[in-house]
């Protein structure tokens, strides 16, 4: 089992057809959720699931993980993007080695699939995913 850094593959085809709307207002809802080591995730992700996700003996983390805050899709030259604040869940005590961001206004499709490169731990403290800067180069999501 493993845990691969990849744009869903399910995504691309479903934004041609209008399924995901990252618009900062009236957007769709767009969560992330924490998995174990023992996930299994990757570009075939289709969907988000609770099997291997992380449990948290903690607060602010739930099944399903928390709301992600959008950014508006802009462009820089010849590459759309869009990206997302970072998300902090506090006082947690949770080991997680990835993460899938999905969109829960759409039957939780899955959107992009994070590694961590191996397991990442809070005890009774702050759990924060650091989103990379929002440009052509980094962005979280990017179309070239």
């Amino acid at each position: 089992m493993a845990i691969t850094q990849a744009m869903c593959t399910s995504v691309k085809k479903e934004l041609l057809e209008g399924t995901h709307n990252f618009k900062n207002s009236g957007g769709s809802t767009f969560k992330l959720a924490l998995f174990t080591s023992s996930a299994t995730l990757g570009a075939a992700t289709t969907a988000y699931a609770t099997t291997n996700e992380v449990s948290s003996s903690g607060t602010n983390y739930t099944a399903g993980g928390n709301a992600l805050t959008r950014v508006d899709p802009s462009t820089s030259g010849t590459t759309a993007l869009t990206d997302f604040a970072d998300l902090t869940f506090s006082t947690a005590t949770i080991t997680a080695n990835g993460a899938l961001i999905y969109n829960s206004s759409a039957s939780d499709k899955a959107v992009i699939v994070l590694a961590f490169g191996g397991d990442k731990t809070s005890t009774a403290g702050d759990f924060t995913i650091q989103f990379p800067t929002a440009d052509a180069s980094n962005a979280i999501i990017r179309i070239a």
